[in-house]
């Protein structure tokens, strides 16, 4: 399947994913469980913890498959605009209802792609205690499977030079679960355009969601003692 005109560009998305391999490998120690269950083909969503400000770009740089994220306007500045479009990343607007990021997102979807989403909406302690209606109505709208991300250790440490950041060579677990449909009884998800989209679905759909990526979180904590 091809990008249409609206969707981010998959091209752009592949060389994001080649530099994030290179700056995540080359900064810090990532060590990756689970890509496995990532579909291999087809739409996926990768639903994230999102505690710090590199797990979108070190889930770029360990996914299995080139990833476009949905990211606040407010990080499109500069001659930070023009890259992070460039490697087919979404810009969108909290504030509002972003029809074009929207659009873009539903694109990156209907080619066939990969769309991360940080569903708690913004940085916070990580344990999705929190989400918002948009992964719902995304993976509702498109059928696409939904894959629960942890990314575990990026608020661990600072780095002396860069406060900002983990420590240089810092291990940062990233484990990935099992895909599952937003709505029950929608077998794995994969055939778009075909669930309810009513406010009450899309609440239960959210209610879901919660409990599939906590119980992730969680699993994920055991599994790597963080």
């Amino acid at each position: 399947m091809t990008d249409s005109g609206s969707a981010p560009s998959a091209a752009g998305a592949a060389v994001g994913r080649r530099i994030g391999i290179g700056l995540m490998y080359g900064l810090w120690r990532p060590r990756v469980l689970g890509a496995w269950r990532v579909p291999s083909a087809g739409p996926v969503i990768l639903a994230v913890n999102h505690s710090h400000g590199i797990d979108g770009p070190m889930l770029m740089g360990t996914a299995p498959r080139p990833v476009h994220f949905l990211i606040k306007k407010e990080a499109f500045a500069g001659p930070l605009d023009p890259f992070l479009r460039g490697i087919g990343q979404v810009k969108v607007d909290r504030s509002t209802a972003d029809r074009k990021a929207i659009t873009d997102a539903l694109g990156v979807l209907r080619n066939g792609g990969v769309l991360g989403i940080f569903p708690e909406g913004t940085r916070g302690e990580g344990d999705f205690a929190s989400l918002r209606s948009g992964l719902a109505y995304f993976a509702v709208r498109s059928g696409a499977p939904v894959v629960p991300v942890a990314v575990l250790g990026s608020t661990d440490g600072r780095s002396r030079l860069t406060p900002a950041v983990p420590p240089l060579r810092a291990r940062v677990d990233v484990v990935f679960g099992d895909a599952f449909a937003a709505q029950e009884g929608a077998g794995d998800g994969r055939q778009a355009g075909t669930g309810r989209r009513t406010r009450k679905a899309l609440d239960e759909a959210t209610v879901r969601i919660q409990e599939r990526l906590t119980a992730h979180l969680d699993r994920a904590r055991r599994l790597t003692g963080r």
